[in-house]
């Protein structure tokens, strides 16, 4: 038993049992240059955010990714963005609300065929980059985002930080919601996350991230960036690909979360508004 497993024992034994999914952002490599080991990562998360094309992603690498996340038998989401490759999806952009859902109608309409084609259901969506930090405070964005989603399929379950305008409005459509924590990003005191481009935005240490992700499962908390603490409720927990050490990190976490009791289960369709872990 290693230094972590015996702090996790020590700190967390007492916790209830529980059930989270955790899920990652994958298939963000394109043509010639590869972005991430999505086969590293898929064999530890239990549900994967796919890119469809519009900030990372091609037809191949969508292809084989849903093919990974399908042998694995981890739950496949669509993870569409802005149309923005150049800036891998990171820069806002200014769409009117019939726009934005006609590319994210595109987005979902790609994934799908591919899913179709391996025999597995497209069972959530979860915006990428700069789309997802603006709709978890502009309602008009979070709005179109729900309306694509719903007009396209009302199974799928909106990943969304809790509290979000997107998981608001998601929730007064009638979707479900899983409500998202992230153990290798810094969060800010009003529970949105640190900017990447700010100092300690990007938690790169395995142990540092596993300790995170266990305190925000069993407790329902997390620490900001300035030091303080805030009660933070989640159903899923994200590992980023691109991190540079990033299946280590996420193996970290799965253990730590495992030691501790809790139990990790892939995201699943159901036929009432409760996300469903399985």
């Amino acid at each position: 038993m290693g230094l972590l497993d015996r702090r996790v024992m020590r700190d967390y034994s007492d916790a209830a049992a529980m059930l989270i999914d955790l899920n990652c952002d994958t298939g963000e490599s394109f043509g010639r240059y590869t972005l991430g080991d999505d086969a590293a990562m898929l064999d530890v998360v239990t549900s994967a955010n796919i890119a469809c094309g519009l900030h990372a992603g091609d037809p191949m690498v969508m292809r084989r990714t849903v093919a990974l996340a399908a042998a694995r038998g981890v739950a496949v989401g669509a993870h569409p963005s802005y149309p923005d490759l150049q800036g891998f999806g990171r820069r806002s952009m200014s769409l009117s609300s019939e726009e934005l859902e006609s590319y994210l109608t595109y987005q979902l309409g790609a994934l799908a065929g591919f899913t179709a084609a391996e025999g597995v259901p497209l069972v959530h969506m979860k915006p990428h980059g700069a789309l997802y930090n603006i709709a978890a405070q502009d309602s008009e964005v979070a709005t179109a985002i729900v309306r694509a989603t719903a007009a396209f399929d009302r199974a799928i379950i909106i990943i969304a930080l809790p509290g979000s305008a997107l998981a608001l409005a998601a929730k007064s459509e009638g979707l479900r919601v899983a409500h998202e924590g992230f153990a290798d990003r810094a969060y800010q005191e009003d529970g949105t996350l640190v900017p990447r481009g700010q100092p300690g935005a990007v938690i790169e240490d395995p142990d540092q991230a596993a300790i995170r992700a266990v305190r925000m499962a069993t407790r329902g908390i997390v620490d900001t960036l300035s030091g303080s603490t805030i009660p933070l409720r989640l159903d899923t927990l994200c590992v980023h690909g691109d991190t540079p050490n990033a299946p280590q990190i996420a193996r970290a976490l799965r253990r730590a979360l495992e030691v501790a009791g809790v139990e990790v289960r892939r995201l699943a369709m159901g036929a009432n508004n409760a996300v469903g872990l399985r």
